[in-house]
């Protein structure tokens, strides 16, 4: 199957304007944007034929060629990553058998999240659109209900079926809890990772469905698949010792950067 990842970027943001190209210094010092980190995580997955940056802002695109990427144009009006995701397909001249979106705020994410979100879409041919969750830990599950205590929406959950089939996402915590769990404690909880896998065809319808009302009170473009019925995949990676989180808030960039230091990543 041919695999095109799509990085959607937008310079205009209510929460932290500029953000792909704001500055993330790695484990040796170097710094480099987010949009560069993103573009060097896509490129790090196995199994994929072309990588590209989907933008509607020159700044960007500028960025973006300077550092050797691909870029696509896309126009202002896009509502979201996704439909971005869907005028570059078709600016591409469609063809790809799974379109991936990877968000250009999440430039942690390991490449085999990625890969076994593909493979996950691979294997089950109900869903038009698969998401990788990844559980948390007392840490994770903590900086999560510190940032809704402080007024910052922060990551976004997930709750799903025995057969991993999405039953709801929030920028809430959910589900609820009421234990302490210290920070290497397991938890019921699963942290939805910003990426997704598209069937072509259930990307290309995306655009024409209306915003439900689910979508405009969260914010969360994988709503409108479920409120127009579409089965949405929660394929469960592993962290396998990396730490995760993207970058919603310019908080967030010193928390970034002591994991990369952490984890040793340039």
């Amino acid at each position: 199957m041919s695999v095109l990842i799509v990085i959607p970027a937008r310079y205009a943001s209510s929460r932290y304007p500029a953000k792909p190209l704001a500055m993330l210094r790695g484990a040796g010092g170097d710094a480099r944007s987010l949009i560069e980190r993103s573009w060097r995580a896509a490129c790090a997955v196995q199994g994929v034929d072309r990588v590209v940056v989907a933008t509607d802002d020159d700044r960007i695109k500028s960025a973006a060629q300077a550092f050797g990427a691909e870029v696509v144009m896309t126009l202002e009006d896009c509502a979201n990553g996704t439909e971005r995701c869907a005028e570059a397909h078709a600016l591409l001249g469609g063809g790809f058998d799974v379109v991936v979106n990877l968000q250009g705020d999440a430039p942690l994410t390991p490449h085999w999240f990625v890969e076994s979100l593909v493979q996950g879409l691979q294997g089950d041919p109900d869903a038009g659109i698969a998401t990788p969750v990844l559980r948390c830990d007392g840490m994770a599950l903590n900086s999560l209900l510190t940032d809704r205590k402080q007024g910052r929406v922060g990551g976004t959950t997930a709750v799903f079926a025995a057969d991993h089939k999405a039953l709801y996402f929030s920028k809430e915590v959910i589900p609820f809890t009421s234990k302490t769990y210290a920070d290497d404690d397991q938890t019921p909880v699963f942290h939805h990772v910003g990426v997704y896998a598209y069937r072509p065809a259930a990307l290309a319808d995306y655009p024409a469905w209306p915003t439900g009302p689910l979508e405009q009170l969260e914010g969360l473009e994988q709503l409108r698949f479920m409120e127009n019925g579409q089965t949405v995949l929660c394929v469960e990676v592993e962290a396998k010792g990396r730490q995760f989180w993207e970058l919603n808030n310019p908080e967030d960039v010193p928390k970034i950067e002591a994991m990369m230091a952490q984890m040793g990543l340039e």
